[in-house]
Protein backbone atom coordinates (compact mmCIF):
# COMPACT_ATOMS: atom_id res chain seq x y z
CA UNK A 1 0.00 0.00 0.00
CA UNK A 2 1.18 3.51 -0.82
CA UNK A 3 -0.48 6.93 -0.41
CA UNK A 4 -3.05 7.88 -3.04
CA UNK A 5 -0.94 10.82 -4.15
CA UNK A 6 2.00 8.50 -4.81
CA UNK A 7 -0.13 6.15 -6.91
CA UNK A 8 -1.06 9.02 -9.23
CA UNK A 9 2.51 10.30 -9.28
CA UNK A 10 3.83 6.86 -10.29
CA UNK A 11 1.78 6.97 -13.49
CA UNK A 12 2.89 10.51 -14.27
CA UNK A 13 -0.46 12.05 -13.39
CA UNK A 14 0.57 14.73 -10.90
CA UNK A 15 1.04 18.36 -11.83
CA UNK A 16 3.90 19.80 -9.77
CA UNK A 17 2.75 23.22 -8.56
CA UNK A 18 5.58 25.18 -6.97
CA UNK A 19 3.81 28.08 -5.27
CA UNK A 20 6.80 29.86 -3.73
CA UNK A 21 10.51 29.41 -3.12
CA UNK A 22 10.23 31.15 0.23
CA UNK A 23 10.68 29.02 3.35
CA UNK A 24 10.95 29.66 7.09
CA UNK A 25 13.40 26.77 7.50
CA UNK A 26 17.03 26.41 6.42
CA UNK A 27 17.61 22.73 5.63
CA UNK A 28 21.24 22.16 4.66
CA UNK A 29 20.19 19.49 2.16
CA UNK A 30 17.63 21.63 0.30
CA UNK A 31 18.18 20.86 -3.42
CA UNK A 32 16.29 23.86 -4.84
CA UNK A 33 18.05 25.69 -7.65
CA UNK A 34 19.22 29.30 -7.37
CA UNK A 35 16.42 30.12 -9.79
CA UNK A 36 13.83 29.08 -7.20
CA UNK A 37 15.41 29.03 -3.74
CA UNK A 38 14.26 31.97 -1.59
CA UNK A 39 12.54 33.46 -4.64
CA UNK A 40 8.82 34.20 -4.56
CA UNK A 41 8.11 32.59 -7.92
CA UNK A 42 5.44 30.18 -9.15
CA UNK A 43 5.90 27.23 -11.51
CA UNK A 44 3.52 24.64 -12.90
CA UNK A 45 5.87 21.79 -13.77
CA UNK A 46 8.73 23.55 -15.63
CA UNK A 47 6.56 26.49 -16.71
CA UNK A 48 6.68 29.81 -14.88
CA UNK A 49 3.18 30.91 -13.90
CA UNK A 50 1.82 34.41 -14.44
CA UNK A 51 -1.92 33.69 -14.46
CA UNK A 52 -4.56 31.12 -13.53
CA UNK A 53 -4.72 30.21 -17.21
CA UNK A 54 -1.09 29.03 -17.12
CA UNK A 55 -1.87 26.55 -14.33
CA UNK A 56 -5.05 25.18 -15.91
CA UNK A 57 -3.47 24.87 -19.35
CA UNK A 58 -0.46 23.02 -17.96
CA UNK A 59 -2.75 20.63 -16.08
CA UNK A 60 -4.76 19.99 -19.25
CA UNK A 61 -1.68 19.48 -21.42
CA UNK A 62 -0.51 16.62 -19.21
CA UNK A 63 -3.98 15.19 -18.51
CA UNK A 64 -3.33 15.74 -14.81
CA UNK A 65 -5.21 13.54 -12.37
CA UNK A 66 -3.94 15.52 -9.42
CA UNK A 67 -1.48 18.11 -8.15
CA UNK A 68 1.36 18.17 -5.65
CA UNK A 69 1.67 21.65 -4.12
CA UNK A 70 5.23 22.34 -3.06
CA UNK A 71 7.88 24.99 -2.44
CA UNK A 72 9.67 26.39 -0.37
CA UNK A 73 6.84 26.16 2.07
CA UNK A 74 3.38 26.76 0.56
CA UNK A 75 2.09 27.80 4.00
CA UNK A 76 4.13 31.01 3.76
CA UNK A 77 1.81 31.98 0.91
CA UNK A 78 -1.33 30.38 2.30
CA UNK A 79 -3.86 32.54 0.42
CA UNK A 80 -2.09 31.82 -2.86
CA UNK A 81 -1.99 28.13 -2.00
CA UNK A 82 -5.71 28.06 -1.17
CA UNK A 83 -6.46 29.97 -4.38
CA UNK A 84 -4.69 27.49 -6.65
CA UNK A 85 -5.93 24.42 -4.80
CA UNK A 86 -9.52 25.70 -5.05
CA UNK A 87 -9.01 26.66 -8.70
CA UNK A 88 -7.89 23.13 -9.58
CA UNK A 89 -10.67 21.49 -7.55
CA UNK A 90 -13.31 23.65 -9.22
CA UNK A 91 -11.92 23.01 -12.68
CA UNK A 92 -11.34 19.26 -12.41
CA UNK A 93 -13.57 18.19 -9.48
CA UNK A 94 -12.07 14.77 -8.64
CA UNK A 95 -8.54 16.18 -8.86
CA UNK A 96 -6.40 14.77 -5.99
CA UNK A 97 -4.28 17.41 -4.24
CA UNK A 98 -1.46 16.79 -1.79
CA UNK A 99 0.57 19.50 -0.10
CA UNK A 100 4.08 19.60 1.36
CA UNK A 101 4.98 21.68 4.41
CA UNK A 102 7.46 21.68 7.26
CA UNK A 103 4.53 22.47 9.54
CA UNK A 104 6.48 25.27 11.22
CA UNK A 105 3.83 27.88 10.40
CA UNK A 106 0.75 25.66 10.53
CA UNK A 107 -2.16 26.53 12.82
CA UNK A 108 -5.72 25.31 13.32
CA UNK A 109 -6.93 28.25 11.24
CA UNK A 110 -4.70 27.17 8.35
CA UNK A 111 -5.78 23.54 8.62
CA UNK A 112 -9.43 24.64 8.49
CA UNK A 113 -8.75 26.50 5.24
CA UNK A 114 -6.84 23.58 3.73
CA UNK A 115 -9.52 21.08 4.71
CA UNK A 116 -11.81 22.37 1.98
CA UNK A 117 -9.35 22.04 -0.89
CA UNK A 118 -6.67 19.38 -0.28
CA UNK A 119 -6.82 15.61 0.10
CA UNK A 120 -3.46 14.88 1.67
CA UNK A 121 -0.81 16.73 3.69
CA UNK A 122 2.82 15.64 3.92
CA UNK A 123 4.88 17.03 6.79
CA UNK A 124 8.62 17.50 6.76
CA UNK A 125 9.04 18.68 10.37
CA UNK A 126 12.27 20.26 11.59
CA UNK A 127 11.85 20.16 15.37
CA UNK A 128 8.25 20.16 16.58
CA UNK A 129 6.46 16.95 15.60
CA UNK A 130 3.29 17.77 17.56
CA UNK A 131 1.80 19.73 14.67
CA UNK A 132 1.30 16.43 12.83
CA UNK A 133 -0.97 15.10 15.58
CA UNK A 134 -2.96 18.34 15.55
CA UNK A 135 -3.64 17.85 11.84
CA UNK A 136 -5.23 14.44 12.38
CA UNK A 137 -8.60 15.86 13.35
CA UNK A 138 -9.07 17.43 9.92
CA UNK A 139 -10.59 15.86 6.83
CA UNK A 140 -7.45 15.06 4.83
CA UNK A 141 -4.93 12.22 4.94
CA UNK A 142 -1.99 13.00 7.21
CA UNK A 143 1.52 11.69 6.70
CA UNK A 144 5.13 12.73 6.45
CA UNK A 145 7.84 12.79 3.81
CA UNK A 146 11.53 13.12 4.66
CA UNK A 147 14.91 12.27 3.12
CA UNK A 148 16.54 9.07 4.36
CA UNK A 149 19.56 10.47 6.20
CA UNK A 150 19.69 9.61 9.91
CA UNK A 151 18.58 6.08 10.77
CA UNK A 152 18.15 6.74 14.52
CA UNK A 153 16.08 9.86 13.86
CA UNK A 154 13.88 8.04 11.37
CA UNK A 155 13.23 5.15 13.76
CA UNK A 156 12.06 7.54 16.48
CA UNK A 157 9.93 9.37 13.92
CA UNK A 158 8.38 6.11 12.69
CA UNK A 159 7.34 5.16 16.21
CA UNK A 160 5.87 8.61 16.82
CA UNK A 161 3.86 8.56 13.59
CA UNK A 162 2.56 5.07 14.28
CA UNK A 163 1.61 5.95 17.87
CA UNK A 164 -0.47 8.98 16.86
CA UNK A 165 -2.17 7.19 13.97
CA UNK A 166 -0.62 9.01 11.01
CA UNK A 167 -1.35 7.30 7.71
CA UNK A 168 2.04 7.12 6.00
CA UNK A 169 5.72 7.98 5.91
CA UNK A 170 7.48 8.50 2.58
CA UNK A 171 11.25 8.12 2.63
CA UNK A 172 13.09 9.80 -0.23
CA UNK A 173 16.58 8.97 -1.37
CA UNK A 174 18.70 12.00 -0.49
CA UNK A 175 19.75 13.86 -3.63
CA UNK A 176 22.53 16.32 -4.31
CA UNK A 177 22.42 19.37 -6.56
CA UNK A 178 24.58 22.37 -7.42
CA UNK A 179 23.12 24.24 -4.46
CA UNK A 180 23.50 21.66 -1.67
CA UNK A 181 26.54 19.60 -2.65
CA UNK A 182 29.03 21.66 -0.63
CA UNK A 183 26.93 21.46 2.55
CA UNK A 184 26.58 17.71 2.07
CA UNK A 185 30.30 17.32 1.41
CA UNK A 186 31.11 19.26 4.62
CA UNK A 187 29.10 16.68 6.56
CA UNK A 188 30.97 13.76 5.06
CA UNK A 189 28.43 12.53 2.53
CA UNK A 190 29.66 10.65 -0.54
CA UNK A 191 27.94 10.73 -3.90
CA UNK A 192 26.76 8.17 -6.42
CA UNK A 193 27.15 8.69 -10.17
CA UNK A 194 23.52 9.74 -10.53
CA UNK A 195 22.08 12.51 -8.34
CA UNK A 196 21.81 10.38 -5.19
CA UNK A 197 23.83 10.36 -1.96
CA UNK A 198 25.54 7.11 -0.99
CA UNK A 199 24.00 5.20 1.90
CA UNK A 200 20.59 6.88 1.79
CA UNK A 201 18.90 4.04 -0.09
CA UNK A 202 20.27 1.42 2.30
CA UNK A 203 18.89 3.30 5.31
CA UNK A 204 15.46 3.63 3.68
CA UNK A 205 15.23 -0.03 2.68
CA UNK A 206 16.27 -1.17 6.15
CA UNK A 207 13.55 0.98 7.74
CA UNK A 208 10.90 -0.28 5.30
CA UNK A 209 11.79 -3.89 6.04
CA UNK A 210 12.09 -3.47 9.81
CA UNK A 211 8.72 -1.75 10.26
CA UNK A 212 6.68 -3.42 7.53
CA UNK A 213 4.14 -4.83 10.02
CA UNK A 214 3.10 -1.46 11.47
CA UNK A 215 -0.24 0.13 10.66
CA UNK A 216 1.82 3.08 9.39
CA UNK A 217 2.48 2.76 5.64
CA UNK A 218 6.19 3.27 4.94
CA UNK A 219 7.09 3.88 1.31
CA UNK A 220 10.51 4.43 -0.27
CA UNK A 221 11.04 6.52 -3.40
CA UNK A 222 14.47 6.36 -5.03
CA UNK A 223 16.12 9.11 -7.03
CA UNK A 224 16.28 6.87 -10.10
CA UNK A 225 12.56 6.05 -9.84
CA UNK A 226 11.67 9.75 -9.84
CA UNK A 227 13.67 10.31 -13.01
CA UNK A 228 13.12 7.06 -14.91
CA UNK A 229 9.44 6.55 -14.07
CA UNK A 230 7.63 9.54 -12.55
CA UNK A 231 9.21 12.25 -14.70
CA UNK A 232 9.25 10.13 -17.86
CA UNK A 233 5.58 9.21 -17.51
CA UNK A 234 4.63 12.85 -16.93
CA UNK A 235 6.59 13.92 -20.00
CA UNK A 236 4.92 11.20 -22.10
CA UNK A 237 1.51 12.55 -21.14
CA UNK A 238 2.46 16.06 -22.21
CA UNK A 239 4.20 14.89 -25.38
CA UNK A 240 1.09 13.31 -26.87
CA UNK A 241 -0.91 16.49 -26.26
CA UNK A 242 1.61 19.04 -27.54
CA UNK A 243 3.02 17.08 -30.51
CA UNK A 244 2.50 18.88 -33.81
CA UNK A 245 1.84 17.20 -37.15
CA UNK A 246 5.49 17.44 -38.21
CA UNK A 247 6.80 15.99 -34.93
CA UNK A 248 7.27 12.45 -33.65
CA UNK A 249 7.45 11.06 -30.12
CA UNK A 250 10.46 8.96 -29.15
CA UNK A 251 9.95 7.60 -25.63
CA UNK A 252 9.30 10.87 -23.77
CA UNK A 253 11.01 13.19 -26.25
CA UNK A 254 9.71 15.24 -29.16
CA UNK A 255 11.69 14.73 -32.38
CA UNK A 256 11.65 17.22 -35.25
CA UNK A 257 13.85 18.67 -37.95
CA UNK A 258 15.05 22.25 -37.64
CA UNK A 259 16.42 24.52 -40.36
CA UNK A 260 18.36 27.64 -39.34
CA UNK A 261 17.45 30.38 -41.77
CA UNK A 262 20.36 32.80 -41.91
CA UNK A 263 18.75 34.22 -45.03
CA UNK A 264 15.11 35.23 -45.53
CA UNK A 265 12.87 32.65 -43.82
CA UNK A 266 10.07 32.96 -46.41
CA UNK A 267 12.56 32.47 -49.22
CA UNK A 268 13.86 29.23 -47.68
CA UNK A 269 10.32 28.02 -46.98
CA UNK A 270 9.20 28.66 -50.56
CA UNK A 271 12.38 27.05 -51.89
CA UNK A 272 11.55 23.83 -50.03
CA UNK A 273 7.95 23.78 -51.27
CA UNK A 274 9.08 24.35 -54.85
CA UNK A 275 11.64 21.55 -54.81
CA UNK A 276 10.07 18.89 -52.58
CA UNK A 277 6.66 17.26 -52.52
CA UNK A 278 5.70 18.08 -48.95
CA UNK A 279 2.52 19.25 -47.25
CA UNK A 280 2.63 22.62 -45.51
CA UNK A 281 1.32 20.80 -42.43
CA UNK A 282 4.73 19.14 -42.24
CA UNK A 283 6.49 22.49 -41.77
CA UNK A 284 6.20 25.57 -39.59
CA UNK A 285 7.92 28.95 -39.70
CA UNK A 286 9.26 30.46 -36.48
CA UNK A 287 9.95 34.12 -37.23
CA UNK A 288 11.11 34.84 -33.67
CA UNK A 289 13.91 32.26 -33.81
CA UNK A 290 14.35 32.55 -37.59
CA UNK A 291 13.91 28.79 -37.99
CA UNK A 292 11.77 26.40 -39.97
CA UNK A 293 10.56 23.26 -38.24
CA UNK A 294 9.95 20.23 -40.41
CA UNK A 295 9.33 16.49 -40.08
CA UNK A 296 12.70 14.82 -39.49
CA UNK A 297 12.25 12.36 -42.37
CA UNK A 298 11.32 15.11 -44.81
CA UNK A 299 14.41 17.00 -43.71
CA UNK A 300 16.62 13.99 -44.39
CA UNK A 301 15.24 13.94 -47.95
CA UNK A 302 16.32 17.52 -48.70
CA UNK A 303 19.80 17.54 -47.18
CA UNK A 304 21.55 17.90 -50.55
CA UNK A 305 19.29 20.78 -51.56
CA UNK A 306 20.08 22.63 -48.34
CA UNK A 307 23.81 22.02 -48.73
CA UNK A 308 23.74 23.85 -52.06
CA UNK A 309 22.41 26.94 -50.29
CA UNK A 310 24.74 26.43 -47.29
CA UNK A 311 21.80 26.22 -44.92
CA UNK A 312 22.39 24.68 -41.50
CA UNK A 313 19.90 21.97 -40.47
CA UNK A 314 19.59 19.02 -38.12
CA UNK A 315 17.33 16.80 -36.06
CA UNK A 316 16.52 17.86 -32.50
CA UNK A 317 15.20 15.81 -29.60
CA UNK A 318 13.55 17.87 -26.89
CA UNK A 319 11.64 17.47 -23.66
CA UNK A 320 7.96 18.26 -24.36
CA UNK A 321 8.02 20.90 -21.62
CA UNK A 322 6.88 24.50 -21.97
CA UNK A 323 10.37 25.74 -22.87
CA UNK A 324 11.24 22.64 -24.96
CA UNK A 325 14.57 21.80 -23.30
CA UNK A 326 16.90 20.43 -25.99
CA UNK A 327 18.35 17.03 -25.11
CA UNK A 328 20.12 16.13 -28.36
CA UNK A 329 21.02 17.70 -31.70
CA UNK A 330 22.03 15.65 -34.74
CA UNK A 331 23.50 17.88 -37.48
CA UNK A 332 22.61 16.90 -41.04
CA UNK A 333 23.95 19.92 -42.91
Amino acid sequence: MIPEGCKICERGGKLVLFVTGLCADTCYYCPLSEKRRNKDVIYANEREVFSDYDVIEEANLMDAEGTGITGGDPILKIERTIHYASLLKNEFHDHHIHLYTSGTLCTDEIFEKLENCIDEIRFHPQKDWSIIEKALKYDFDVGAEIPAIDKDYIEKFVKYLDDIGAKFLNLNELEYSDTNIEELRKRGFKFKEDSAVMGSEEIALEIVEKYRDLDLMIHYCSSSFKDSVQLRERLKRRAKNVKKSYEEIEDCLIVRGVIDCFENIDSVYDFILENVEISEEMMEKDYLQNKIYIHWFALSEIVELLKKRQIKAGIVKEHPTYERKRMEYIPLV
